[in-house]
């Protein structure tokens, strides 16, 4: 049911499609800074960054775990919806699967202090942890089947495992800068492919 505004008319379209905008600049700004400054950065350094107020902000997430929350549902999404786009548009599957690993790392990396940040609401981060697995590992499978099909990698691999592996390869990252676990990806996927003949 949409609200009604006090002249009894619904919100326009124009407003309704700025607020959106605004929800996209904020995930967008929210994500960024939790790269570099976790996700206890402070709001107004996210409200700078997206080029609005803290009011929208708060108006838009009332609480910093329903914006932490956000954040991530968004990026998940955009992880599931690249898969079938490098698919189709990738030289090969396994060149699709190697540009999605690398998105996939992109959203591992921005993690840092999610399980803290909604500790308070185990519900949530559970809720939010199958959402992840029930999102991204289709995607995985679909991408690792066809890299398969097409001989790129040797059969075997499963995503879970995959996935997990990738994730545990990213830990620890922001404790080192002399760390980049996208050395280590690259080698683990290197292991995956098929020898190629001489």
């Amino acid at each position: 049911m949409v609200a009604e505004r006090p002249t009894g008319q619904p919100p326009s379209r124009g407003k309704r499609a700025d607020a959106q905008r605004n929800r996209e600049a904020l995930l967008t700004a929210a994500a960024a800074v939790f790269v570099t400054a976790g996700v206890d950065a402070p709001i107004r350094r996210i409200a700078a960054q997206a080029g609005v107020g803290m009011a929208t902000i708060y108006r838009h997430f009332p609480t910093r775990a329903d914006l932490v929350t956000a954040v991530y549902q968004h990026q998940i999404e955009a992880c599931a919806e690249a898969g079938p786009n490098l698919l189709a548009d990738a030289d090969s599957p396994f060149d699709a699967l190697h540009q999605w690993i690398d998105l996939f790392v992109d959203f591992l990396v921005t993690k840092h202090g999610l399980a803290d940040a909604l500790q308070s609401d185990s519900d949530r981060f559970a809720a939010l942890h199958a959402y992840f697995l029930d999102r991204l590992l289709p995607v995985c499978t679909q991408l690792l089947d066809a890299a398969v099909e097409a001989g790129d990698i040797q059969p075997g691999t499963r995503p879970y495992e995959l996935m997990r592996g990738i994730g545990n390869l990213c830990i620890g990252r922001d404790n080192d800068p002399r760390y980049d676990p996208r050395r280590l990806v690259a080698l683990l996927l290197q292991g995956l492919q098929r020898p190629q003949p001489s």
